[in-house]
Protein backbone atom coordinates (compact mmCIF):
# COMPACT_ATOMS: atom_id res chain seq x y z
CA UNK A 1 0.00 0.00 0.00
CA UNK A 2 1.15 3.64 -1.04
CA UNK A 3 2.05 6.12 1.91
CA UNK A 4 -0.64 8.95 2.87
CA UNK A 5 1.53 12.10 3.00
CA UNK A 6 0.18 15.83 2.40
CA UNK A 7 0.44 18.65 0.17
CA UNK A 8 -0.76 22.16 -0.73
CA UNK A 9 -0.67 23.09 -4.63
CA UNK A 10 -0.68 21.76 -7.76
CA UNK A 11 2.35 22.31 -9.35
CA UNK A 12 3.15 21.76 -13.09
CA UNK A 13 6.06 19.28 -13.37
CA UNK A 14 8.86 19.63 -16.10
CA UNK A 15 10.46 16.75 -18.02
CA UNK A 16 13.57 17.67 -19.46
CA UNK A 17 13.14 16.88 -23.25
CA UNK A 18 14.83 17.03 -26.60
CA UNK A 19 14.48 20.76 -28.20
CA UNK A 20 11.72 19.62 -30.75
CA UNK A 21 9.14 19.06 -27.79
CA UNK A 22 7.32 21.80 -27.64
CA UNK A 23 6.94 23.55 -23.56
CA UNK A 24 4.28 22.41 -21.66
CA UNK A 25 0.22 24.66 -21.31
CA UNK A 26 -1.03 24.99 -18.53
CA UNK A 27 -4.82 24.25 -17.35
CA UNK A 28 -5.16 26.19 -13.95
CA UNK A 29 -4.55 29.63 -13.23
CA UNK A 30 -2.76 28.85 -9.45
CA UNK A 31 -0.06 26.59 -10.80
CA UNK A 32 3.31 27.59 -9.07
CA UNK A 33 6.32 28.81 -11.28
CA UNK A 34 7.13 25.56 -13.14
CA UNK A 35 10.44 24.34 -10.62
CA UNK A 36 9.92 20.93 -10.39
CA UNK A 37 8.83 19.67 -6.65
CA UNK A 38 10.47 16.15 -7.37
CA UNK A 39 14.06 17.44 -7.51
CA UNK A 40 14.38 20.07 -4.30
CA UNK A 41 16.05 22.92 -4.91
CA UNK A 42 15.63 25.33 -1.94
CA UNK A 43 11.96 27.12 -0.27
CA UNK A 44 10.22 26.82 -3.67
CA UNK A 45 10.22 23.02 -3.76
CA UNK A 46 7.37 21.30 -1.70
CA UNK A 47 8.26 17.64 -1.65
CA UNK A 48 9.83 15.83 1.18
CA UNK A 49 10.21 12.16 2.17
CA UNK A 50 6.14 12.26 3.83
CA UNK A 51 4.60 13.37 0.81
CA UNK A 52 3.45 11.15 -2.40
CA UNK A 53 4.49 12.48 -5.32
CA UNK A 54 1.82 12.22 -7.99
CA UNK A 55 2.68 13.02 -11.66
CA UNK A 56 -0.37 13.54 -13.78
CA UNK A 57 -0.01 13.29 -17.18
CA UNK A 58 -3.18 14.82 -19.22
CA UNK A 59 -3.53 14.67 -22.84
CA UNK A 60 -5.59 17.94 -23.17
CA UNK A 61 -6.26 16.83 -26.78
CA UNK A 62 -7.90 13.50 -26.18
CA UNK A 63 -11.32 12.90 -26.76
CA UNK A 64 -11.92 16.22 -29.42
CA UNK A 65 -11.02 18.23 -26.50
CA UNK A 66 -13.23 17.26 -23.72
CA UNK A 67 -10.48 15.15 -21.90
CA UNK A 68 -9.08 19.28 -20.79
CA UNK A 69 -12.45 20.06 -20.02
CA UNK A 70 -13.07 17.08 -17.51
CA UNK A 71 -9.68 17.47 -16.40
CA UNK A 72 -10.59 21.49 -15.57
CA UNK A 73 -13.55 20.00 -13.69
CA UNK A 74 -12.05 17.42 -11.73
CA UNK A 75 -9.51 19.51 -10.27
CA UNK A 76 -10.97 21.25 -7.27
CA UNK A 77 -12.22 17.61 -5.98
CA UNK A 78 -8.75 16.48 -7.18
CA UNK A 79 -7.26 18.88 -4.53
CA UNK A 80 -10.20 18.47 -1.85
CA UNK A 81 -9.30 14.62 -1.79
CA UNK A 82 -5.75 14.64 -2.22
CA UNK A 83 -4.24 17.99 -1.72
CA UNK A 84 -3.67 17.18 2.02
CA UNK A 85 -1.93 13.85 1.53
CA UNK A 86 -0.17 14.54 -2.08
CA UNK A 87 2.16 16.61 -4.02
CA UNK A 88 0.47 17.05 -7.10
CA UNK A 89 1.76 17.90 -10.48
CA UNK A 90 0.29 18.34 -13.64
CA UNK A 91 2.28 17.76 -17.07
CA UNK A 92 -0.05 18.19 -20.07
CA UNK A 93 1.28 16.72 -23.08
CA UNK A 94 2.13 18.96 -26.22
CA UNK A 95 1.90 16.15 -28.90
CA UNK A 96 3.05 12.34 -29.82
CA UNK A 97 5.53 10.82 -27.28
CA UNK A 98 5.58 13.37 -25.48
CA UNK A 99 3.92 11.55 -22.33
CA UNK A 100 6.92 8.79 -23.13
CA UNK A 101 9.17 11.77 -21.96
CA UNK A 102 7.49 12.86 -19.15
CA UNK A 103 7.02 9.17 -17.38
CA UNK A 104 10.53 8.65 -17.47
CA UNK A 105 11.69 11.92 -16.12
CA UNK A 106 9.16 11.35 -13.36
CA UNK A 107 10.01 7.78 -12.24
CA UNK A 108 14.06 9.04 -12.36
CA UNK A 109 13.15 11.86 -10.09
CA UNK A 110 10.92 9.36 -7.93
CA UNK A 111 7.37 10.27 -8.19
CA UNK A 112 5.14 7.69 -6.21
CA UNK A 113 3.29 7.25 -9.18
CA UNK A 114 2.33 8.40 -12.71
CA UNK A 115 -1.23 8.87 -13.70
CA UNK A 116 -1.92 8.94 -17.27
CA UNK A 117 -5.86 11.07 -17.70
CA UNK A 118 -7.05 10.55 -20.88
CA UNK A 119 -7.97 7.24 -23.25
CA UNK A 120 -6.01 4.00 -24.19
CA UNK A 121 -3.36 6.04 -26.30
CA UNK A 122 -2.27 8.56 -23.64
CA UNK A 123 -1.68 5.52 -21.25
CA UNK A 124 -0.29 3.52 -23.81
CA UNK A 125 2.74 5.95 -24.02
CA UNK A 126 2.53 6.45 -20.50
CA UNK A 127 3.50 2.23 -19.87
CA UNK A 128 5.90 3.01 -22.66
CA UNK A 129 7.74 5.65 -20.30
CA UNK A 130 8.24 2.68 -18.34
CA UNK A 131 11.15 1.34 -20.17
CA UNK A 132 14.03 2.28 -21.69
CA UNK A 133 16.16 0.70 -24.32
CA UNK A 134 14.55 -2.41 -23.38
CA UNK A 135 14.86 -2.03 -19.41
CA UNK A 136 12.54 -0.25 -16.97
CA UNK A 137 13.62 3.09 -15.84
CA UNK A 138 14.90 3.07 -12.83
CA UNK A 139 14.69 5.77 -10.12
CA UNK A 140 18.05 8.08 -9.31
CA UNK A 141 17.50 7.26 -5.60
CA UNK A 142 19.31 4.12 -5.02
CA UNK A 143 17.75 4.59 -1.89
CA UNK A 144 13.93 4.38 -2.76
CA UNK A 145 11.88 2.39 -0.72
CA UNK A 146 9.78 1.16 -3.66
CA UNK A 147 9.03 1.67 -7.62
CA UNK A 148 6.62 3.88 -9.46
CA UNK A 149 3.36 2.63 -10.14
CA UNK A 150 1.13 3.43 -12.75
CA UNK A 151 -2.43 4.81 -12.18
CA UNK A 152 -5.32 5.90 -14.89
CA UNK A 153 -8.11 8.72 -15.07
CA UNK A 154 -10.15 7.35 -17.77
CA UNK A 155 -11.48 9.82 -19.76
CA UNK A 156 -10.44 9.69 -23.76
CA UNK A 157 -12.71 8.03 -26.46
CA UNK A 158 -12.25 3.83 -25.79
CA UNK A 159 -10.76 3.60 -22.39
CA UNK A 160 -10.84 0.05 -23.26
CA UNK A 161 -7.67 -0.81 -20.81
CA UNK A 162 -10.30 0.01 -17.51
CA UNK A 163 -12.95 -1.98 -19.08
CA UNK A 164 -11.24 -5.07 -17.77
CA UNK A 165 -11.20 -4.04 -14.20
CA UNK A 166 -14.56 -3.07 -14.19
CA UNK A 167 -14.01 0.43 -14.16
CA UNK A 168 -16.40 3.33 -15.03
CA UNK A 169 -15.11 6.57 -16.65
CA UNK A 170 -16.04 7.96 -13.57
CA UNK A 171 -13.03 10.07 -12.70
CA UNK A 172 -13.99 10.58 -9.46
CA UNK A 173 -13.67 6.87 -8.68
CA UNK A 174 -10.85 7.33 -10.13
CA UNK A 175 -9.58 9.26 -8.00
CA UNK A 176 -10.64 7.52 -4.68
CA UNK A 177 -8.96 4.39 -6.11
CA UNK A 178 -5.56 7.51 -6.05
CA UNK A 179 -6.20 7.75 -2.58
CA UNK A 180 -6.77 4.65 -1.04
CA UNK A 181 -3.11 3.59 -3.31
CA UNK A 182 -3.61 -0.17 -3.48
CA UNK A 183 -0.95 -1.47 -6.09
CA UNK A 184 -1.28 -4.67 -7.95
CA UNK A 185 0.96 -6.48 -9.97
CA UNK A 186 0.24 -6.01 -13.77
CA UNK A 187 1.98 -7.82 -16.88
CA UNK A 188 3.19 -5.24 -19.68
CA UNK A 189 3.19 -6.97 -23.45
CA UNK A 190 6.30 -6.38 -25.77
CA UNK A 191 6.80 -6.17 -29.20
CA UNK A 192 9.62 -6.77 -30.92
CA UNK A 193 9.95 -5.82 -34.89
CA UNK A 194 13.35 -6.37 -36.32
CA UNK A 195 15.32 -2.73 -37.00
CA UNK A 196 12.88 -1.25 -34.56
CA UNK A 197 13.19 -0.50 -30.81
CA UNK A 198 10.99 -2.78 -28.57
CA UNK A 199 7.64 -1.28 -28.19
CA UNK A 200 5.24 -2.08 -25.08
CA UNK A 201 1.89 -2.66 -24.43
CA UNK A 202 -0.92 -3.01 -21.70
CA UNK A 203 -3.93 -3.87 -23.72
CA UNK A 204 -4.09 -5.55 -26.67
CA UNK A 205 -1.70 -5.43 -29.68
CA UNK A 206 -3.70 -6.95 -32.97
CA UNK A 207 -2.43 -7.93 -36.88
CA UNK A 208 -4.45 -7.45 -40.21
CA UNK A 209 -8.02 -6.14 -40.46
CA UNK A 210 -8.19 -5.05 -36.85
CA UNK A 211 -5.17 -3.95 -36.74
CA UNK A 212 -5.71 -1.87 -40.22
CA UNK A 213 -9.44 -0.71 -38.98
CA UNK A 214 -6.88 0.66 -36.14
CA UNK A 215 -5.05 2.76 -38.28
CA UNK A 216 -8.10 4.22 -39.94
CA UNK A 217 -9.89 5.05 -36.64
CA UNK A 218 -7.24 6.94 -35.11
CA UNK A 219 -8.29 9.49 -38.12
CA UNK A 220 -11.54 9.56 -37.48
CA UNK A 221 -11.27 10.41 -33.69
CA UNK A 222 -13.65 13.61 -33.77
CA UNK A 223 -16.50 11.52 -34.49
CA UNK A 224 -16.10 9.95 -31.53
CA UNK A 225 -16.87 5.99 -30.67
CA UNK A 226 -18.34 6.34 -34.06
CA UNK A 227 -14.46 6.29 -35.37
CA UNK A 228 -14.54 2.63 -34.22
CA UNK A 229 -17.04 2.28 -36.84
CA UNK A 230 -15.93 4.17 -39.57
CA UNK A 231 -12.05 2.60 -39.22
CA UNK A 232 -13.76 -0.61 -39.83
CA UNK A 233 -15.72 0.08 -42.46
CA UNK A 234 -12.55 1.72 -44.81
CA UNK A 235 -10.50 -1.32 -43.27
CA UNK A 236 -12.76 -3.48 -45.31
CA UNK A 237 -12.17 -1.88 -48.09
CA UNK A 238 -10.10 -3.91 -50.45
CA UNK A 239 -9.28 -6.49 -47.75
CA UNK A 240 -7.49 -9.91 -47.87
CA UNK A 241 -7.65 -13.06 -46.09
CA UNK A 242 -3.89 -13.75 -45.84
CA UNK A 243 -2.30 -17.05 -44.75
CA UNK A 244 0.68 -16.57 -41.86
CA UNK A 245 2.71 -18.76 -39.85
CA UNK A 246 2.97 -18.51 -36.47
CA UNK A 247 5.90 -19.96 -33.81
CA UNK A 248 4.76 -20.00 -29.68
CA UNK A 249 6.91 -20.05 -27.09
CA UNK A 250 9.48 -21.12 -29.13
CA UNK A 251 8.28 -24.09 -30.54
CA UNK A 252 7.30 -25.00 -33.99
CA UNK A 253 6.66 -23.09 -37.06
CA UNK A 254 2.09 -23.73 -37.84
CA UNK A 255 0.68 -22.38 -40.47
CA UNK A 256 -2.53 -20.11 -40.40
CA UNK A 257 -4.47 -20.14 -43.66
CA UNK A 258 -6.58 -17.06 -44.48
CA UNK A 259 -6.18 -15.22 -41.52
CA UNK A 260 -8.49 -12.24 -41.30
CA UNK A 261 -6.94 -11.05 -37.31
CA UNK A 262 -4.89 -12.48 -35.08
CA UNK A 263 -5.16 -10.36 -31.68
CA UNK A 264 -2.46 -10.59 -29.16
CA UNK A 265 -4.46 -9.90 -25.26
CA UNK A 266 -3.33 -9.00 -21.94
CA UNK A 267 -6.92 -7.36 -21.21
CA UNK A 268 -9.81 -8.08 -22.40
CA UNK A 269 -10.93 -5.06 -24.50
CA UNK A 270 -10.74 -3.20 -27.70
CA UNK A 271 -12.40 -0.89 -30.42
CA UNK A 272 -14.76 0.98 -28.06
CA UNK A 273 -15.78 -2.22 -25.96
CA UNK A 274 -14.79 -5.53 -28.00
CA UNK A 275 -14.53 -8.28 -25.83
CA UNK A 276 -11.63 -9.49 -28.27
CA UNK A 277 -9.77 -11.46 -25.80
CA UNK A 278 -11.91 -12.83 -22.99
CA UNK A 279 -10.05 -15.10 -20.98
CA UNK A 280 -6.72 -12.26 -20.48
CA UNK A 281 -5.61 -11.19 -17.35
CA UNK A 282 -2.94 -8.63 -17.18
CA UNK A 283 -1.35 -10.31 -14.00
CA UNK A 284 -1.77 -14.07 -15.14
CA UNK A 285 1.89 -13.82 -16.56
CA UNK A 286 0.67 -15.18 -19.95
CA UNK A 287 -0.98 -13.35 -23.14
CA UNK A 288 -4.41 -14.60 -24.94
CA UNK A 289 -4.17 -15.44 -28.23
CA UNK A 290 -7.24 -14.62 -30.83
CA UNK A 291 -7.37 -15.88 -34.34
CA UNK A 292 -10.37 -15.19 -36.56
CA UNK A 293 -9.81 -17.06 -40.02
CA UNK A 294 -11.60 -17.08 -43.60
CA UNK A 295 -14.08 -14.37 -42.01
CA UNK A 296 -16.05 -12.26 -44.86
CA UNK A 297 -17.77 -8.81 -43.96
CA UNK A 298 -20.90 -10.75 -43.55
CA UNK A 299 -19.10 -12.66 -40.71
CA UNK A 300 -18.79 -9.38 -38.97
CA UNK A 301 -22.47 -8.05 -39.45
CA UNK A 302 -23.44 -11.63 -38.42
CA UNK A 303 -21.21 -12.19 -35.78
CA UNK A 304 -20.71 -8.67 -34.22
CA UNK A 305 -22.71 -8.96 -31.25
CA UNK A 306 -20.74 -12.10 -30.00
CA UNK A 307 -17.13 -9.99 -30.43
CA UNK A 308 -18.99 -7.42 -28.33
CA UNK A 309 -19.75 -9.96 -25.07
CA UNK A 310 -16.64 -12.31 -25.34
CA UNK A 311 -18.75 -15.45 -26.91
CA UNK A 312 -17.35 -15.64 -30.23
CA UNK A 313 -14.23 -18.44 -29.18
CA UNK A 314 -17.28 -20.50 -30.10
CA UNK A 315 -17.63 -19.88 -33.33
CA UNK A 316 -16.26 -21.31 -36.50
CA UNK A 317 -13.04 -20.55 -37.39
CA UNK A 318 -12.11 -18.62 -34.24
CA UNK A 319 -9.23 -20.12 -31.79
CA UNK A 320 -7.49 -18.85 -28.51
CA UNK A 321 -4.83 -20.04 -27.01
CA UNK A 322 -2.43 -19.14 -23.76
CA UNK A 323 1.30 -18.07 -24.37
CA UNK A 324 4.09 -16.55 -22.81
CA UNK A 325 5.36 -15.32 -27.01
CA UNK A 326 4.47 -15.72 -30.30
CA UNK A 327 6.42 -15.01 -33.67
CA UNK A 328 3.85 -14.02 -37.05
CA UNK A 329 4.86 -14.00 -40.45
CA UNK A 330 3.26 -13.40 -43.35
CA UNK A 331 3.95 -16.16 -45.65
CA UNK A 332 3.93 -14.27 -49.12
CA UNK A 333 6.08 -11.67 -47.51
CA UNK A 334 3.94 -8.83 -49.17
CA UNK A 335 5.20 -6.05 -45.87
CA UNK A 336 1.36 -4.88 -46.07
CA UNK A 337 0.35 -6.37 -42.95
CA UNK A 338 -0.83 -3.76 -40.35
CA UNK A 339 0.34 -4.27 -36.90
CA UNK A 340 -1.15 -1.84 -33.92
CA UNK A 341 -1.59 -2.26 -30.35
CA UNK A 342 -2.97 0.31 -28.09
CA UNK A 343 -4.29 2.31 -31.22
CA UNK A 344 -1.09 3.30 -32.20
CA UNK A 345 0.08 1.90 -35.87
CA UNK A 346 3.84 0.35 -35.63
CA UNK A 347 4.25 -0.59 -39.09
CA UNK A 348 3.42 -4.28 -40.60
CA UNK A 349 4.93 -7.99 -40.12
CA UNK A 350 6.79 -9.81 -39.10
CA UNK A 351 6.77 -8.97 -35.41
CA UNK A 352 7.31 -10.63 -32.37
CA UNK A 353 4.95 -10.50 -28.89
CA UNK A 354 5.92 -11.36 -25.86
CA UNK A 355 4.50 -10.86 -21.54
CA UNK A 356 6.88 -9.38 -18.96
CA UNK A 357 5.01 -10.79 -15.91
CA UNK A 358 3.89 -8.36 -13.04
CA UNK A 359 6.71 -5.56 -14.83
CA UNK A 360 4.26 -2.30 -13.39
CA UNK A 361 2.48 -2.02 -10.00
CA UNK A 362 -0.75 -0.60 -10.73
CA UNK A 363 -2.59 1.62 -8.54
CA UNK A 364 -5.91 -0.45 -8.57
Amino acid sequence: MLRSTCCVSVSPFTAKQPSFIRTQQRITSDLSSGRNPLRGGGAAAVSSSSLRDLVFVVNPQGANGRTAKEWKKLLPYLRSRLGKDCNICESLTSGPSHAIDITREAIRDGADAVIAVGGDGTLHEVVNGFFWEGKPVSNLNSEASHSTALGLIPLGTGSDFARTFGWSNDPCEAVERIAKGMRSQVDVGVIDKEGRDLHYFINVADVHLSAKAGFYASKYKKFGKLCYVIGALQAFMGHHNRDLRIRVNGGEWELYPQVTALCVGNAKYFGGGMKITPNAVPGSGNLEVVVLQDFKWYDFVLKLHKLYNGTHLSVNNVTSRSVQSIEVEEISGSGSIYVQSDGEHLGFLPGKFWVLPGAIDMIS
